[in-house]
């Protein structure tokens, strides 16, 4: 059983212009919102590829350390190191608190 022949794009062309001839006009803006939507959505998801791709600059802070420092001088840095990231999470959970306390009084 031999293979039907390829369709040109003229007679593709043809096919289509044949049968938008006989709808009616009200179908044609029902077409281009139809065509647009998904173009729309396609396009949108390409332009946010481009969003926040890049890595940003870094940057590294280095404390400069003597060599011969002590044992006690280290445990007193880690010690005032431990104290300031309480105190900054402390801050931080106050700050949160009064978000919270700020919706529940909205009742959210």
């Amino acid at each position: 059983m031999p293979l039907p022949r390829p369709a040109t794009p003229r007679v593709l062309w043809n096919d289509l212009r044949a049968f938008w001839k006989d709808r009616p006009r009200h179908q044609w803006p029902a077409l281009a919102v139809a065509c647009a939507i998904p173009v729309a959505i396609v396009a949108s998801f390409y332009l946010d590829s481009y969003t926040n791709i890049l890595p940003r600059e870094q940057v590294i802070y280095v404390d400069s350390w003597p060599a011969d420092r002590t044992d006690e001088q280290i445990r007193a840095k880690q010690e005032a190191d431990l104290a300031d990231l309480r105190r900054r999470q402390a801050e931080r959970q106050r700050q949160l608190k009064r978000i919270d306390d700020g919706l529940r009084r909205y009742g959210i």
